[in-house]
């Protein structure tokens, strides 16, 4: 099992446990607009190491910010394999020809 399943087996796990010991049940138990906002905060945190271009700090916010979009993925019940899922199927085309179909889709 990769780090990215076991990390969401914790997710799922913790989401219930004591708010005082637990940074994801805390997360839950705020709702899913504060999981959204935390999860745009790292995005911008990630965005902001980006700019400073520090390679430890856009490591450590990268990490902040896949774990906060694995309790988005969690709080909205998609699978993370549905998504990988997606992913292996665009591996077969072009970039530019997913953009093409997504237009596409959106449309009809």
């Amino acid at each position: 099992m990769n780090i990215l399943n076991l990390l969401v087996k914790k997710i799922k796990n913790n989401k219930k446990k004591n708010t005082n010991r637990s940074y994801t049940a805390l997360l839950f138990f705020k709702g899913k607009k504060y999981i959204l906002n935390k999860f745009v905060e790292e995005v911008k945190e990630l965005i902001e190491a980006l700019k400073k271009n520090n390679k430890k700090n856009i490591i450590h916010e990268c990490a902040d910010t896949l774990f906060h979009l694995l309790v988005v993925l969690e709080q909205k019940k998609i699978n993370l394999n549905s998504v990988m899922k997606e992913l292996n199927g665009r591996r077969k085309i072009t970039g530019i020809e997913e953009k093409r179909r997504r237009k596409n889709v959106r449309q009809k």
